[in-house]
């Protein structure tokens, strides 16, 4: 039935239908905003008759509910897929690092090479003084062969590594000599994480100046450096691993708790080059075998 109201603005009275009650339009005569009154409900024998929600009211409500749903599933799909997604992206990032990690071995390898061809020996691990104290390292000595010779022009030959005069070296990160999987490299640019395997039996046992020819067990079977993480080792700095260290890092009761950036075992360099990741679980007769030059061991598999 229609529903009689006067505008309040200007006291117009004028009829809607029952239909349009509780919906706000402009007046017919002053064109001001009126709510049209809800019309008045019919007693019934149980009470009064409940009123019906205007068609403006019901959408509304629908049209939130579906926008709760549609939000609620978004929400839900996307943190679906990031944790699917996640676990992809960080080892394609792994996957990337220790493919960087392999390559700068690579690169010190081949200034070994050149190094040898140069000087028709390698460099020795470490040069000592007259009182045997260790005072410069091979990564010094092979600065014009990875691209840094301005860094070789600077450095004084006459003083130890640790100097005043080197302390700008000290203190100068060069990413070549670190790993891109080694989080300490963050607080510690200056780091190395490749060091040579030295030694008895190895191929830089002592103060030797080695050449490739003894390596008789062939350069292919001879590990030349390996990385290792956390070694808090400066790339001037006249120190690498020795051969039991080596060793220790496989088999069951390896010491070989974050040894690595990578997971499962690490990454070495060959005397030929070829770059190897050698697991964890390797035979530690087998690691003994691939670090001497000479043992004249049988060597596969690995």
């Amino acid at each position: 039935m229609p529903i009689s109201f006067t505008c309040p603005h200007c006291g117009h009275s004028t009829e809607a239908a029952d239909q349009y009650a509780g919906q706000t339009g402009p007046c017919a005569s002053c064109g001001a905003q009126v709510t049209i009154p809800l019309a008045e409900a019919k007693p019934t024998a149980g009470g009064p008759a409940p009123r019906k929600p205007s068609a403006g009211g019901t959408a509304g409500v629908t049209i939130g509910v579906v926008i709760a749903i549609v939000l609620g599933v978004v929400v839900v799909c996307g943190g679906i897929m990031v944790a699917l997604l996640l676990p992809a992206v960080q080892a394609a990032r792994e996957s990337a690092r220790r493919m960087q990690c392999s390559n700068n071995l690579k690169q010190i390898a081949l200034a070994m090479h050149n190094y040898h061809d140069t000087y028709k020996t390698m460099p020795p691990a470490a040069i000592k003084d007259e009182d045997g104290t260790p005072i410069r390292s091979w990564r010094v000595l092979v600065l014009p062969f990875v691209e840094q010779q301005a860094v070789h022009n600077r450095y004084d030959f006459n003083v130890p590594w640790d100097a005043t005069e080197n302390q700008f070296a000290v203190d100068l990160s060069i990413p070549l000599f670190h790993c891109p999987s080694d989080p300490d490299v963050v607080n510690m640019p200056a780091q190395t994480n490749y060091l040579l395997v030295t030694g008895p039996g190895t191929i830089f046992d002592g103060e030797v100046e080695p050449r490739f020819r003894e390596v008789t067990d062939g350069l292919s079977n001879t590990v030349l450096a390996v990385e290792r993480r956390g070694t808090g080792i400066r790339w001037s700095e006249p120190a690498d691993m020795d051969i039991e260290t080596f060793v220790g890092l496989f088999g069951p009761n390896g010491a070989n708790k974050n040894a690595s950036g990578h997971v499962g075992g690490i990454n070495v360099v060959m005397a030929d080059g070829a770059v190897r990741f050698l697991s964890f679980q390797m035979d530690p007769n087998q690691a003994r075998a691939l670090a001497t030059r000479a043992g004249g061991e049988m060597i596969s598999g690995f």
